[in-house]
């Protein structure tokens, strides 16, 4: 039997949302007595499904899944107030699991499991938030077009011989919001400056489209780079459709930064909120996703990297080769999202 309650949340749907908010304000009453937690979630990756029907076979408490934007979410558990029937707010970026933090959403959780499983770089000091799994954002390039020798850093694609040649997302993508912090913590807000006007001159075309939208472009000749997360490529190398095994085949994958700090990572991560209803089933929920089989099924099941040490990558991932990843603690990295955010505004970056 089937034990995952979905549900998908729409800002739009005022009515839709209004009887299940109800139907969950009633759940609230009595989620920890009957061994439930409510999930809120902008994970949309089919393949959780099974990770959170395990935990409930390995725990018996049942997951209710509430699915929508990161942002829909966190402004939907500050609306529902201690009413919320939220457990546990899961996002897909550093960016978003910093704000639901400066909302105050978040309770601070100590957990010897979390603790010795996740390194300190990749989960919150005081235990509000934490990492469950890692995606490297990397220089990707055309094959027949670029030298891999050509490559090197982060900072070198505002060199003028990339004119023309980079394709991107745009500035408004939190990806890239945290990567461009991630510059400002290495290099500082001055050099982030103008290394992103550097960057906006290299520009292929505007952008637009996802990171698949990037590597398409790469592929197909409109650019020579792109910058994206491994998962992208590795999902089209999976893909049954021959013209993505192609796109696949086209594109090769650079670490940058490999003499220096490394390559940039940013996380899937969550954390139990204040409001918890069932708080003692969240700190269960969030310790399941550290243990072995769970990982398993990050690396495995979207193609991301781990974060526990030993857990095994996918072969597809294993495939692009070992890299060196920055070791800068994510959570430094909220903060400077805002001037990040100043700095791509300036430079052009639409």
């Amino acid at each position: 039997m089937n034990q995952l309650s979905r549900r998908v949340f729409l800002a739009g749907a005022a009515a839709t949302t209004a009887v299940t908010l109800g139907q969950f304000n009633r759940k609230n009453r009595v989620s920890a007595q009957t061994q439930e937690i409510n999930l809120y979630s902008s994970r949309h990756y089919n393949t959780d499904n099974a990770l959170y029907e395990n935990f409930t076979t390995a725990t018996g408490i049942k997951v209710n899944l509430i699915e929508g934007n990161a942002d829909e979410l966190i402004e939907r558990i500050k609306s529902e107030g201690q009413n919320s029937p939220a457990d546990i707010l899961m996002t897909v970026d550093v960016t978003r699991l910093w704000r639901a933090d400066q909302e105050g959403i978040f309770t601070p959780v100590s957990s010897a499991i979390l603790t010795e499983k996740i390194p300190a770089n990749l989960r919150h000091p005081e235990g509000h938030w934490f990492a469950f799994s890692k995606r490297a954002r990397v220089i990707m390039y055309h094959k027949d077009r670029v030298n891999p020798a050509e490559l090197s850093t982060y900072e070198d694609l505002a060199d003028p011989k990339w004119k023309g040649k980079i394709a991107i997302r745009s500035s408004d993508n939190s990806y890239n919001q945290a990567l461009v912090a991630s510059i400002i913590a290495a290099n500082g807000e001055e050099k982030t400056q103008e290394w992103t006007q550097g960057l906006v001159a290299n520009f292929a075309r505007p952008p637009e489209g996802n990171d698949t939208a990037q590597i398409e472009a790469v592929a197909a000749g409109i650019a020579d780079l792109a910058i994206a997360n491994t998962y992208y490529l590795a999902n089209l190398g999976q893909s049954e459709e021959p013209q993505k095994q192609e796109i696949f085949k086209t594109i090769g994958i650079f670490f940058p930064n490999q003499q220096d700090r490394g390559a940039h990572v940013n996380i899937s991560g969550g954390g139990l909120l204040k409001t918890a209803p069932n708080p003692e089933g969240g700190v269960k929920f969030l310790e399941y996703l550290v243990s072995e089989e769970a990982q398993k099924f990050f690396a495995e099941g979207n193609n991301e990297y781990p974060v526990v040490e030993g857990v095994p990558i996918a072969p597809i991932i294993a495939g692009f080769g070992e890299f060196k990843s920055d070791s800068t603690a994510i959570a430094e990295l909220g903060p400077l999202v805002p001037p990040a955010v100043q700095v791509m505004d300036r430079a052009g970056w639409k």
